[in-house]
């Protein structure tokens, strides 16, 4: 969508907020496409849907907080938490969306096994993500962390690192071009995917549900936080067969590179 019509979305009234006409807010790519799908179903139901993309990781939080959307989808627990300490925001998480997995991966070695003492292993730089990263060595063995320090883990909490690892912090977006230039890197196969660099099927190992604190999320305004259509809307995309076709497309055909964690809820 055109930075345009962003600008005229975020300058609506608080007034034309929650009208008849849904509008969900969402970063181009995978989560859009499935959004989209839902949105032209909804219609059967007698929903109208508007789908707004913004390109940033910001402003949807804003523009939920001023009432211009009615939800948006675009971000984990972990970055709508950060977000609402941050800034205050009156906002709140309402449902499970997908589970982008993260992964491993190597284009140096085969098997975790053949990771070598000291090797270089890039991980995450952001607070959000570094957890995650940490998180995920931890459960192949590689590291040990502070078991108080959950999701906030970095490097200062690895406790334990018998292979004397060197862990390289990289800004999340380029961590899929380090991956030539270090041994072991946390990878994020939708990036991948969109970089059409390898095969995001080939990571080493996966993270799964147990990770779903990193679940997308739909997100609402505490105000709105009980629209029948909304939460209509929600369970549509949840369940349609055509929107979870979507997400396998757009997931590469390849179920080990997402969850849908709202099954076991």
């Amino acid at each position: 969508m055109k930075a345009l019509t962003i600008v005229i979305a975020l300058t609506l009234s608080a007034t034309a907020a929650y009208a008849d006409t849904l509008r969900i807010g969402v970063t181009p790519g995978a989560l859009a496409d499935s959004v989209i799908v839902a949105a032209e179903e909804a219609k059967q139901l007698g929903i109208d849907v508007e789908v707004v993309e913004f390109s940033d990781w910001t402003t949807p939080n804003l523009a939920l907080a001023n009432g211009d959307l009615d939800a948006n989808y675009f971000q984990h627990q972990a970055f709508l938490d950060n977000a609402v300490e941050e800034r205050g925001y009156p906002i709140e998480s309402i449902a499970f969306g997908i589970l982008p997995n993260v992964g491993l991966y190597s284009q140096r070695i085969e098997s975790l096994d053949d990771l070598q003492d000291g090797a270089r292993v890039a991980v995450a730089s952001d607070p959000v993500n570094q957890g995650r990263g940490l998180q995920l060595l931890q459960s192949a063995g590689l590291i040990e962390l502070d078991p108080n320090a959950g999701a906030k883990a970095n490097l200062d909490s690895v406790i334990t690192n018998p292979k004397a690892l060197r862990l390289i912090e990289i800004e999340g977006p380029q961590l899929v071009r380090a991956i030539n230039d270090v041994d072991l890197a946390q990878g994020y196969p939708s990036h991948i995917v969109a970089a059409e660099a390898f095969d995001p099927g080939s990571a080493l190992l996966f993270s799964g549900l147990e990770d779903e604190y990193y679940a997308i999320r739909f997100v609402a305004h505490h105000d709105n936080t009980g629209n029948e259509k909304l939460l209509e809307f929600i369970d549509l995309y949840q369940h349609s067969p055509a929107v979870r076709e979507q997400i396998h497309r757009s997931n590469a055909n390849d179920d080990r590179l997402y969850s849908l964690p709202w099954l076991n809820h």
